[in-house]
């Protein structure tokens, strides 16, 4: 069961791992974290919860729901909604009976883009994100207690708050400069949560656009609700070139990463950083952005040349605690995951992301003559090797121990950065590998400055790890 309890979350499948039992002991063991962590007394503590479209959501709201009442905190409800939407209800203040209360933490009940037996829990504490050893150790107190669920408080209460509500007015009025804009738009929801928010956004904006996919729907009948997988972007693809739309987003099952298209580019998230801090920078601002282990280093060397790059872990969490601690602008990950300071409260949201490209444009910006500009390197995506849960970090560290000296075969090695795996530069180039946080796989990628230089570097570096399982 313990492994459930990821780096950056809680997933697993619906009624084998995510049964009654274990949702209602998370609900009740997490409601005694949030009232330590934010010092508050029984029925002091307002836990907003939302959930995305999968067919098991509502009745893993019920549970953990009933566990967090059990455990002296209140419950605001907000329904189905985007992750964007359930980050957003921290920073605000709503409508409970006759007061105003400001949450003292949230859940978003989503398996964002697994398969639809999966699902599980983004938790924030504080406007922070709760992960990594907290959850660990949420884990290890749940296993140890094994304890049979606690009768409800009578003091606490499950509240309904209107969020996806005050989110589309609020982004309407951010954006209001943007109305009427002539871009055509499509859009693909994946049948996931982006349509309930986006769609009514774009029409109250009067912008030009057409969605496909836009009704939740946690079977996913059309396609896999995973952009960063080139496959999934076909139908988007069609509909473009068939009907001369200029722009498509592609959004996963919980909206919180996006896919941006043109006609002739998919453009990744560290390119999309790279545009953004330009735009910045022609405002007369130094941009300081995050990135993650796996951005090109053009992203990094253009970004230092007009502000500051930083480079971290890959993962929401990781990212998001960062930036909250460096002040920067914002900070991206290559697969979608984009975090704005800048005008907003530092959290991924991939439908605000998608209202911040079509303020690029209307800046003036043309993407394509940005992509075209920028230097050319030859890159993969993410290849993942599989490997055991058991193994995937004891192969890691013997890469790591490996490379204090290197085998023959590898090329000259220019510098290592090991904050997340092992990031390797060479001469021409560099390769990526590190441990999943949440499969049983090891994540790499590589770049370089040719076709040959880059199967010279992926070749050696795959040797190694097949070195190291052994």
């Amino acid at each position: 069961m313990q492994s459930i309890f990821r780096e950056y979350d809680i997933r697993g499948i619906f009624e084998k791992e995510l049964n009654e039992k274990t949702v209602k002991a998370i609900g009740f063991y997490l409601g005694s974290a949030v009232k330590a962590r934010c010092g508050k007394q029984n029925n002091e503590a307002f836990v907003s919860i939302g959930f995305d479209a999968r067919t098991h959501s509502p009745t893993l709201f019920e549970w953990l729901s009933l566990g967090f009442l059990s455990s002296g905190c209140n419950v605001l409800n907000m329904g189905m909604v985007t992750t964007g939407i359930n980050y957003f209800t921290n920073f605000f203040e709503w409508e409970v009976g006759e007061k105003k209360i400001t949450p003292s933490a949230s859940v978003m009940i989503t398996g964002s883009h697994n398969p639809p037996e999966y699902n599980g829990f983004k938790i924030t504490i504080d406007k922070a994100p709760f992960f990594g050893k907290d959850i660990e150790e949420l884990g290890k107190n749940i296993i140890a207690a094994n304890s049979e669920y606690t009768p409800i408080s009578k003091e606490t209460k499950i509240y309904t708050i209107y969020a996806k509500k005050a989110y589309i007015d609020y982004l309407v009025k951010e954006f209001s400069h943007l109305k009427g804009m002539s871009t055509k738009v499509a859009i693909d929801c994946g049948n996931g949560v982006a349509g309930l928010s986006i769609i009514e956004i774009l029409s109250k904006l009067n912008i030009n656009f057409k969605s496909i996919y836009e009704n939740p729907d946690g079977t996913f009948p059309n396609h896999h609700p995973d952009p960063s997988e080139e496959h999934n972007l076909e139908d988007l693809k069609e509909l473009m070139h068939k009907e001369g739309f200029e722009l498509g987003f592609a959004f996963d099952g919980d909206a919180d990463r996006i896919a941006v298209l043109t006609d002739r580019y998919n453009i990744k998230g560290d390119q999309l950083a790279l545009i953004f801090a330009r735009d910045m920078a022609k405002e007369g601002k130094r941009p300081t952005v995050i990135g993650e282990v796996k951005c090109s280093k053009v992203m990094y060397d253009e970004i230092d040349k007009i502000g500051t790059s930083i480079m971290y872990k890959t993962g929401h969490s990781n990212l998001k605690v960062k930036l909250r601690e460096t002040g920067a602008d914002f900070a991206a990950e290559v697969s979608g995951h984009m975090f704005f300071n800048d005008k907003w409260f530092g959290f991924d949201d991939a439908v605000y992301v998608a209202m911040r490209v079509l303020e690029l444009i209307k800046h003036g910006v043309d993407l394509d003559k940005e992509m075209d500009k920028m230097p050319k390197l030859f890159s993969t995506d993410e290849i993942k090797v599989k490997v055991s849960e058991e193994t995937k970090f004891q192969i890691i560290n013997k890469i790591k121990e490996a490379l204090k000296n290197p085998p023959s075969y590898l090329p000259q090695i220019t510098g290592i950065v090991d904050i997340d795996g092992v990031r390797v530069s060479f001469n021409e180039g560099w390769g990526l590998i590190r441990a999943s946080n949440t499969t049983p796989v090891l994540v790499t990628r590589f770049e370089a400055t040719s076709p040959e230089m880059l199967e010279t570097y992926k070749n050696s570096l795959n040797r190694l790890i097949e070195e190291s399982k052994l």
